[in-house]
């Protein structure tokens, strides 16, 4: 189901709504969807270069807001549907030092988990369900985002298909390295 679910998507790519597809899929991803955006943007970029940077914006600013979405699910429905289970099994004090540890390095949370392809829903309703600071969440947000968005698009751009496979084949490791840049970056301009 899946995998048909991932053909279909790509096929989206093509059509001639592509790019409101690629910002309903990009929002829908950051809340409750459970495909990439990159399954859009790989091709679309491919297809048409020249429009690498229009895509790669529509990509971020569509996951920076479905992000408000999902943090929104966190804050409101956690409360709904998750504390009645925690009082049941007296977890409030652990859900407390969940809070408390989320408070303090949600951020770098954030920073990584938005690089990754790991799904950003988790990323976003913690945030809500933990209420880590709504605007510094949206801020790291639209950083991560946009730095993963816009660093697919420029390699796409750039190389074309061969970074296509190469991105397909190892996602994991291209995105691990650009989130180690970034916190590298962090801490450099920290001690500095």
């Amino acid at each position: 189901m899946l995998r048909r679910l991932y053909d279909r998507v790509l096929a989206l790519a093509g059509s001639r709504r592509a790019g409101l597809w690629l910002a309903v899929v990009s929002f829908a991803e950051s809340s409750f969807f459970p495909i990439p955006p990159d399954a859009l943007l790989v091709p679309m970029v491919l297809a048409r270069p020249d429009r690498a940077w229009r895509l790669a914006f529509v990509c971020t600013a569509a996951s920076v807001t479905g992000g408000a979405l999902g943090y929104l699910i966190g804050y409101a429905l956690f409360d709904v549907l998750a504390t009645p289970i925690l009082r049941a099994y007296h977890y409030e004090d652990a859900f407390a030092a969940f809070q408390a540890t989320y408070a303090r390095w949600g951020l770098w949370v954030i920073l990584v988990k938005g690089l990754t392809p790991i799904p950003y829903k988790i990323v976003t309703i913690a945030s809500g369900a933990a209420r880590f600071d709504f605007w510094v969440f949206m801020l790291a947000s639209l950083a991560t985002r946009g730095v993963r968005f816009f660093a697919v698009a420029a390699l796409l751009r750039r190389w074309g298909e061969p970074v296509r496979g190469f991105i397909e084949k190892r996602l994991t490791l291209v995105t691990t390295a650009l989130a180690v840049g970034v916190i590298g970056g962090f801490v450099l301009l920290k001690v500095l």
